[in-house]
């Protein structure tokens, strides 16, 4: 069920949650999204286009976000919209895994929609930009 109801404020922190991104979440990842270029899986290749070494997809960074919100809401039906701009490559160590912080704070609210910025980090630098969401109030 949504905990997000009419008369909940701007400035609300809905709440926060962390979660692993591994090499094997990559693989799995390309192989869902059919997105297979090498800087996912080759350090050698992400390093000589100028990377730190293989990164996360940044649609994978954005779709982890998306999944912390819907399910704190309960219904990923109640997501509306989603909106971010991808701002730093998320770097993905071997062996090990990289921590995502995803947070989520209330904008606004209009009627029975609010509007949410969602902070999403590694070691507390924002990896995506301007993450924003339009939800469903019930």
């Amino acid at each position: 069920m949504n905990p997000l109801r009419a008369g909940v404020e701007p400035g609300t922190e809905l709440f926060t949650v962390t979660t692993e991104v591994d090499r094997d979440r990559l693989v799995r990842y390309a192989g869902a999204s059919g997105d297979f270029n090498p800087i996912h899986y080759n350090d050698r290749i992400a390093t000589e286009v100028g990377l730190p070494g293989v990164i996360a997809h940044g649609m994978l960074t954005m779709g982890l976000a998306a999944s912390a919100l819907s399910d704190h809401l309960g219904d990923p039906g109640d997501v509306l919209g989603l909106a971010t701009r991808f701002t730093r490559p998320v770097p993905v160590p071997d062996p090990g895994q990289v921590q995502v912080r995803i947070s989520a704070t209330v904008r606004s609210v209009e009627g029975d929609v609010a509007l949410v910025d969602l902070a999403v980090k590694v070691e507390d630098r924002a990896v995506l930009g301007k993450a924003r969401a339009k939800v469903r109030l019930h």
